[in-house]
């Protein structure tokens, strides 16, 4: 097999910095923020149904973003256009045909008083001509907000623009007091994005959250979320399915919040069944249940050790080719014979960089996106062609960090203070010897989250300035099965914050770390961790970061107020006492170390009031501390000069209060 490396095209506009920065990398503070604060030159790459162009999104100033389109043969890139992110911001494009785009927009809408994240989609030619929302008609007299423009489930064939899309009605008054509530809800439509003529294929239903379709074009399974007697979630969602050829819906299963039962990922229509996770050992497993009306379910895979994570789909139509699982990094299992030969092959011929996946397809399947990135590259995109197998590259995610070498990320364990083994990733400053280091311990968010071993910007950073970064997989992370993830990370939070103080100690006594140079850096939930941590050993870290930081149970409850999902939140935080005890904000008395936090202004995920009611119960303690608020951006912070902001001034935080020196003259 021949493969062809030289470039598709050369984004020089976009990277011309970039470009000009990865010739010969100066190592100024300012420049290598700059460097790794900036947002990936491509995302959400896409092929048209013929293979012809090639679209991404591509950062430019601020929170602006690009809808780019490549013409494969003449190697040349266009803008067709472009989101300022006020108040709404371009996410992504995929082809409806091979001259017709349908982009996704994101933003926040605060008009009803609450801030609701809100998705808009937009029908667009190739060249940027033609453009046309494609939601469906409110009008002035809508009963409510239409939150979510819509979803495509299937993209069919990419022939005549026509896709099947996942729509939001939302009821309206018609004359007087006559209110048409018949149309209310999630339902499924074939739009034709290139007039906006639509055709009704599922009436909308008020509970429906999801519809899952076969790949034919047909929708098999819907997802509806059970209700309290209030008219908020419950928690438990029933899937129902339909055999072939039925309009008639039978019950696959009922599941709440990671409880047993079958959560349904995806349809395999030519094989009629579905492709679902279940518990099996406390751990979640991966079956495929037949949808003939036995509801057969056979095992597919099943580790002892870690969860299954996800199908992998391939194509127009979404087709399952295999599944992943994430142990030291996330592995892929190919059940499509073509696929598991060709990933193999391209690991081979790529050894630098053997985390590959596919991306987009055309239609016929024969041209291919591919990424390929590890745990010390950033990652690079290339167009395969498996006619000629030729493949040349695209683009690389990161070229402002082209030139830059980077600590090597191992996969470790530590004990905890009861004994059980926490895994983690380490990595260290490059060319260190891994000894009496500034180091920097690093809690992921979510808090139902875990992190994979794969490149990580932020880690990296650090260990270019010289500390030894450790990621603690602390209890209450997802992907370990029932046992490890507990309560959750807020209801058994003395475990999870426990791990995380754990990391750091683990750190001095293997040699890694400097007792007196040791510091804490957390994002979301992450950011949480740095502070309780704070709390619950106070001589431990001697700096603590936290980026749009939970600060307390309560007020983080109270945020959902108003939402559907507002007794989920309740019972998923926990009690009063929790709150008093897990809450970083009533115990500010406690705090030894210096705090530096950062938050987004009109961030939805965790308010912005939490930090700043946190810096205000610090100052009145008597203790240091100091907010940095970002203008106009959420929970993301997705702005490359806010990032680079907050990397700087995180760099300086930390080597004022560790006393350390400037490794600005270091060169790797």
């Amino acid at each position: 097999m021949r493969w062809v490396t030289e470039g598709v095209v050369a984004l020089a506009t976009l990277a011309a910095a970039s470009a000009a920065m990865a010739a010969d990398p100066p190592r100024s503070l300012e420049a290598v923020a700059a460097a790794f604060g900036a947002r990936p030159l491509v995302a959400a790459a896409t092929l048209s149904p013929d293979g012809s162009h090639v679209a991404f999104i591509a950062p430019a100033e601020g929170k602006t973003n690009v809808a780019m389109v490549i013409d494969v043969a003449k190697g040349e890139a266009t803008a067709i256009g472009s989101a300022d992110g006020n108040p709404l911001k371009l996410t992504s494009c995929g082809w409806s045909a091979a001259d017709r785009l349908v982009c996704r927009f994101y933003g926040i809408d605060a008009g009803s008083g609450l801030r609701l994240a809100i998705t808009r989609l937009l029908g667009v030619d190739a060249n940027g001509a033609h453009k046309m929302w494609l939601s469906r008609k409110t009008g002035d007299h809508a009963l409510g907000i239409n939150q979510v423009d819509g979803v495509v489930l299937d993209w069919r064939a990419g022939v005549d623009g026509t896709v099947l899309m996942a729509r939001n009605f939302v009821p309206s008054q018609a004359t007087g007091t006559v209110i048409s509530v018949s149309r209310q809800g999630l339902g499924v439509e074939l739009v034709n994005t290139k007039t906006g003529a639509s055709k009704l294929v599922e009436a909308p239903k008020n509970s429906v959250d999801r519809y899952f379709a076969d790949g034919n074009g047909v929708v098999r399974i819907i997802a509806l979320d059970g209700e309290t007697s209030a008219g908020l979630l419950s928690g438990v969602t029933e899937y129902q399915y339909r055999a072939p050829g039925s309009r008639s819906w039978t019950t696959f299963s009922s599941v709440a919040a990671n409880g047993p039962g079958l959560r349904p990922l995806a349809v395999d229509g030519a094989a009629n069944v579905a492709y679902a996770l279940a518990k099996k050992d406390g751990r979640d497993a991966l079956f495929k249940v037949a949808l003939d009306g036995t509801l057969k379910a056979d095992l597919v895979y099943a580790d002892p050790r870690f969860d299954v994570e996800d199908v992998v789909t391939v194509g127009r139509q979404s087709r399952v080719i295999g599944f992943t699982y994430v142990t030291e990094q996330r592995n892929v299992v190919y059940f499509d014979p073509d696929y598991k030969k060709l990933a193999e092959q391209l690991s081979k011929t790529l050894p630098n960089t053997p985390l590959v996946d596919f991306g987009a397809t055309s239609a016929d399947e024969r041209k291919v996106i591919v990424h390929a990135a590890s745990d010390t590259d950033p990652g690079r995109y290339y167009l395969l062609d498996r006619t000629t197998k030729q493949m040349a590259q695209i683009s690389t995610g990161r070229p402002a960090l082209s030139g830059y070498a980077f600590g090597a990320v191992k996969a470790i364990s530590y004990p905890a203070a009861d004994g059980t083994a926490i895994p983690a990733y380490l990595t260290l400053p490059p060319g260190s010897d891994g000894k009496h280091l500034p180091a920097l311990v690093m809690p992921h968010g979510g808090p139902s989250y875990r992190d994979t071993g794969g490149f990580d910007v932020l880690a990296q950073f650090f260990a270019q300035r010289g500390f030894a970064v450790i990621q603690p997989e602390f209890r209450g992370s997802t992907g370990y099965g029932r046992a490890f993830y507990q309560n959750n990370a807020f209801q058994s939070w003395r475990t999870a914050i426990g791990d995380v103080t754990d990391a750091g100690r683990w750190m001095i006594r293997e040699g890694i770390a400097d007792p007196a140079k040791v510091a804490v850096f957390g994002w979301s939930y992450g950011g949480y961790a740095a502070l309780q941590a704070n709390v619950i050993d106070p001589a431990l870290f001697k700096a603590v970061i936290a980026v749009a930081p939970v600060t307390d149970f309560d007020m983080i409850k109270e945020e959902a107020r108003g939402f559907t999902s507002y007794e989920l939140v309740q019972r998923a935080v926990g009690d009063a006492r929790t709150a008093a005890e897990g809450s970083p904000l009533r115990h500010a008395a406690a705090f030894a170390a210096p705090v530096l936090m950062f938050h987004g202004d009109t961030d939805i995920n965790v308010n912005i009031a939490e930090s700043r009611a946190m810096d205000a119960a610090l100052r009145k303690a008597g203790k240091s501390t100091r907010l940095v608020v970002y203008k106009g951006l959420d929970h993301q912070l997705d702005d490359s000069k806010a990032e680079a902001d907050m990397l700087a001034q995180s760099d300086v935080f930390l080597r004022t209060q560790l006393k350390l020196g400037d490794p600005a003259a270091a060169r790797p």
